[in-house]
C-alpha cells in the first residue's frame, strides 16, 4: 500500500493539455465522494461540489477560466466551492446526529455526549456568528486579552473563517485529485478564473466563494510542462 500511495503522488501532475476521450461521470463522481471524506474544520463541511459536464456549461466555464489549455480541452470540470454561510445548519446536522447516536450506557460515553453538545451548541456560533464583522473583531480583541495569560485560539475574525473553510476545501481537493489519478485520470487545479461570472453560470449565492476549478480528462503528452521542480527537501523540512 505505502508503494502503491507513493506511486500515486508522484503520478499526479497539473495537466493543461487533455486528450479528446470521454471520462466516465459515475468515476468523477465517485473522486468527488472521495473528496467528501477528507478532514475539515469541526466537521463543519463547509463545502459543495459542481461536478460540470453538460457541454454548454462546460463552455461557460471554459470562457471563464479565460480558455486556457488546461479548461479548454477539459472533458469535465468539478468546481470546489466554499460555504462559511451554511455553518449553523451543518452545526444542526451535527448536533441531530450526536443526539441521536447510541450511546454508552458508562458514564464516560455519557459524558463525551455533553461535551461534543456543548461544542456546537456554544463554541461554533461564538467563532461564525457575525454582525457585519463587528463581532470578528471584539473576538479577536478578547483573544489577544487573554492571550497575554494562557494560550488561546486567535484566528476568531471573519477572515480568519474564510480562510478556515478554504483551508478544509483544499483538503477536499486534494483527496479528489489523488482519487482521480488512482483511477488513470488526469487533473488541474486551476486558481485563474472570473470568480464572479463563474458564480453566476452556477447560481450562487453571493455568500459562498470559488475556491478552485478543477480540470479533468486523460493527459495529453504535451500536457505536463516538464519536470516536477522542487525546491531541495532539506530546504522545507525541519526536524526539532
Amino acid at each position: 500500500m505505502k508503494k502503491e500511495f507513493d506511486k500515486i503522488v508522484r503520478n499526479r501532475r497539473s495537466v493543461r493539455r487533455f486528450k479528446k476521450i470521454n471520462i466516465d461521470h459515475e468515476d468523477v463522481k465517485n473522486s468527488i465522494l472521495h473528496a467528501s471524506l477528507a478532514p475539515n474544520s469541526s466537521n463543519l463541511q463547509l463545502w459543495e461540489f459542481y461536478h460540470i459536464t453538460k457541454s454548454d456549461l462546460m463552455k461557460k466555464i471554459s470562457k471563464a477560466c479565460f480558455d486556457q489549455p488546461a479548461a479548454r480541452t477539459a472533458n469535465q470540470f468539478v468546481v470546489v466551492v466554499t460555504r462559511k454561510d451554511l455553518w449553523n445548519s451543518r452545526r444542526n446536522f451535527n448536533i441531530n446526529y450526536i443526539k441521536n447516536r447510541p450511546e454508552s450506557s458508562t458514564g464516560e460515553g455519557l459524558k463525551k455526549r455533553s461535551i461534543a453538545l456543548k461544542y456546537y451548541k456554544y463554541l461554533i456560533p461564538t467563532v461564525y456568528r457575525e454582525f457585519y464583522g463587528l463581532l470578528g473583531y471584539f473576538r479577536y480583541i478578547n483573544a489577544f486579552l487573554i492571550g497575554l495569560f494562557r494560550p488561546i485560539y486567535r484566528q476568531v475574525r471573519n477572515s480568519d473563517m474564510r480562510i478556515v473553510a478554504h483551508k478544509s476545501a483544499g483538503l477536499a481537493a486534494q483527496n479528489f485529485m489523488l482519487s482521480m489519478t488512482s483511477k488513470g485520470f488526469d487533473t488541474c487545479p486551476m486558481e485563474g478564473f472570473d470568480s464572479l461570472r463563474v458564480k453566476n453560470i452556477l447560481s450562487l449565492p453571493r455568500s459562498s466563494e470559488i475556491n478552485m476549478i478543477i480540470s479533468c480528462g486523460i493527459r495529453d503528452y504535451k500536457g505536463v510542462y516538464g519536470d516536477q521542480i522542487r525546491v531541495p527537501f532539506e530546504k522545507i523540512y525541519f526536524k526539532r
